[in-house]
């Protein structure tokens, strides 16, 4: 079966810095493509940010690059995204997401398996 379990959000104010994970198991670690995703209230789920777990390679959105990290720890099969700088924009639901074969990688649905979601709040 598998799970991604994303935990870390929570509440900080501008500026401050959050680190989310996403623990993955019931998959080949070795061969995805691991996603990241947000939602804010009353707006489409964009993608912000994504890992390649064979070789380490990353991308990001625009609207995050240099303020948002990815990584991963494969002996844990556990990706991070290490958001600093953080803006009340950037307040929504962050998810990752899954799948072996995923072109372009900020399209959700190129990706089968997602976690539950983990909320990350921004105050001015």
């Amino acid at each position: 079966q598998v799970q991604l379990v994303e935990s870390g959000g929570g509440s900080v104010q501008a500026g401050g810095s959050l680190r989310l994970s996403c623990a993955a198991s019931g998959l080949t670690y070795s061969s995805l493509c691991m996603g990241w995703f947000r939602q804010a209230t009353g707006k489409e789920r964009e993608g912000v940010a994504a890992i390649y777990t064979r070789d380490g390679l990353t991308d990001y959105a625009d609207s995050v690059a240099g303020r948002l990290t990815v990584s991963q720890d494969n002996s844990e099969n556990t990706v991070y995204l290490e958001m600093n700088g953080l803006e009340p924009e950037d307040t929504a639901m962050y998810y990752c997401a899954s799948d072996v074969w995923v072109d372009p990688w900020y399209e959700e649905s190129e990706y089968m398996y997602w976690g539950q979601g983990t909320q990350v709040t921004v105050s001015s």
